[in-house]
């Protein structure tokens, strides 16, 4: 596995972190966001442009919305089940990070919206958000290709589909690597990449929601 794109983000416009799940002999030089991205603190990085409506299926079948997850902050991350590195170390990473939160503090909502709604069906969450290192509150959802694309859009988060002829699998997904952080009323309070350990998402999880 290797990161074959890397955060841009100007000017409060996009962001796309590709991450591949699967090998490639292409490298992509990295370029690193000035402002609001990688160097800059977790505090700064609030664009009004990234987020919005959501319209998808969670593992039980059940249609929700963006209004489902409004009360309480949530972290947002697009990925998919059968990604071998990538998405399973984000998802533990993230729950290193909510063990190291102040006693009593509660976590955010942890939502893994898949990018690859064709082999990631409901039932298929169910038993993945299960995984004993994930975050115990892990919703999956999922939907059509459309519906999955246009969650996708209002994160300006991005994926591709990759064709592996010669894998069992046939196919991968490359796709945006960041954690979003959405506050109570469903506007990004922060976001986080690659480069952000457990502990640098733990600080900055308890200054966040401690206001």
């Amino acid at each position: 596995m290797m990161i074959r794109h890397c955060l841009s983000l100007s000017a409060c416009a996009a962001a796309a972190l590709l991450a591949a799940c699967s090998p490639s002999n292409e490298s992509v030089p990295a370029e690193t966001a000035r402002s609001g991205g990688a160097q800059a603190s977790c505090l700064s990085r609030a664009y009004p442009e990234i987020g919005g409506p959501i319209s998808l299926i969670n593992q039980a079948g059940d249609r929700v919305t963006e209004a489902d997850f409004k009360g309480r902050p949530t972290l947002v991350y697009f990925g998919f089940t059968y990604c071998p590195d990538v998405c399973p170390m984000t998802l533990v990473t993230v729950e290193r990070a909510y063990e190291q939160l102040p006693e009593g503090m509660e976590p955010p909502q942890t939502v893994l919206i898949s990018v690859d709604p064709e082999r990631d069906t409901p039932d298929v969450l169910a038993s993945y958000v299960k995984a004993p290192r994930f975050p115990e509150n892990l919703v999956g959802l999922t939907g059509t290709d459309e519906e999955v694309r246009a969650a996708a859009d209002e994160f300006l988060s991005d994926y591709s589909r990759v064709e592996q002829s010669d894998s069992q699998s046939e196919y991968t997904m490359d796709h945006t690597s960041l954690l979003y952080l959405m506050d109570e009323d469903w506007q990004l309070k922060t976001f986080f990449t690659h480069e952000d350990t457990a502990d640098s998402i733990a600080a900055c999880l308890g200054e966040l929601l401690a206001e």
